[in-house]
């Protein structure tokens, strides 16, 4: 079985994070720049939400509200559901599935050590069955 931390250590250890007061709009030009789907919202090195695109469609498109006046805690996701880096990678595949989620925070000890991604979870399944099918193909040909 692998775990969080193997899964971690193949990715950049960048974790995107922005202050409850941040306007939406500064969030919405963090994830275009970095070309990613979420940021993690802080109060100081506490972790207190996270932002994603589906909160900005949800809560302030269809809400009419404004991406400049409207500051990210008010549409961040909270509480929020985090693995630790010891948790089995499928074990989040199966949070992520029956949460319906896209983003795993990783936390040790309460702090943030990284961020996992449903695309980084798939990776590692589509990594998994391939070696599983040559280690098949090997015993068979024998």
């Amino acid at each position: 079985m692998h775990s969080v931390r193997q899964l971690l250590e193949g990715k950049a250890a960048r974790v995107i994070s922005v202050a409850q007061e941040t306007p939406v709009l500064e969030v919405i030009r963090l994830m275009a720049e970095h070309g990613i789907g979420s940021v993690l919202v802080m109060r100081g090195d506490q972790l207190i939400g996270i932002a994603t695109e589906r909160d900005y469609a949800r809560k302030v498109i269809l809400k009419g509200r404004s991406s400049q006046d409207t500051p990210v805690s008010d549409v961040m996701s909270s509480p929020v559901i985090s693995v630790s880096p010891g948790d089995d990678v499928r074990h989040c595949m199966q949070i992520v599935t029956e949460r319906r989620i896209r983003h795993l925070p990783v936390l040790e000890d309460g702090a943030v050590v990284g961020l996992i991604s449903i695309g980084d979870l798939l990776k590692w399944v589509i990594e998994e069955q391939k070696q599983e099918i040559e280690q098949l193909q090997q015993y068979i040909a024998g």
